[in-house]
């Protein structure tokens, strides 16, 4: 899937659409996204030594995930509730290519739990477990 096609299943837009393209690969998601020199969250971390921070590394993997069960968030939002054993291995710049590798580890109705891991050039770069909730969605109430 190209981002074009991502989009009809992620809620995300640009600057926060973190995946450029994805596929499913028998039980597993395996995405990828390339950081560029002028990715808003590189403008004050850090200057001169810009460095993805690790919450934006693991919201990519969160986003890439959701595909695992796309079927089950048509027309809904899958909203993280949980992240456990999360650790940071490497530090990912601009120019690296985040290939994200995950798959579904347990299911209960609407409570879905991943198991992710997000490489640089087959070096292990993060790894955690992401829980997440499908729910209804909600319209703004401040919309125009």
């Amino acid at each position: 899937m190209n981002r074009e096609e991502l989009k009809k299943i992620l809620p995300h837009r640009e600057p926060m659409l973190l995946v450029d393209k994805s596929e499913i690969v028998g039980n597993e998601v395996i995405s990828e996204y390339t950081v560029h020199e002028d990715d808003f969250f590189l403008k004050g971390h850090f200057p001169g030594n810009p460095i993805v921070p690790g919450v934006l590394i693991c919201e990519i993997m969160a986003q890439s995930s959701v595909l695992l069960v796309k079927d089950a968030v048509e027309n809904k939002l899958a909203m993280y509730v949980g992240l456990d054993n999360v650790r940071f291995r490497k530090s990912v710049r601009p120019g690296d290519t985040i290939v994200v590798k995950a798959s579904l580890i347990n299911r209960k109705e609407s409570l879905f739990v991943v198991k992710a891991k997000a490489f640089v050039d087959e070096t292990l770069c993060c790894s955690g477990t992401m829980s997440f909730m499908v729910v209804n969605l909600e319209k703004n109430k401040e919309q125009n």
